[in-house]
């Protein structure tokens, strides 16, 4: 029963963590397109 719940735990600590970049960009912009943006 021990071994269930250390694994549902990690199972559930890893899906969490490879949930968090999926909202915004994964990469910085190039500086050249932030500046046609400003303009």
């Amino acid at each position: 029963m021990t071994v269930k719940k250390i694994g549902f735990a990690f199972f559930v600590s890893v899906m969490l963590l490879a949930g968090c970049g999926q909202k915004g960009p994964l990469y910085l912009p190039e500086e050249g397109s932030q500046q046609t943006q400003q303009k």
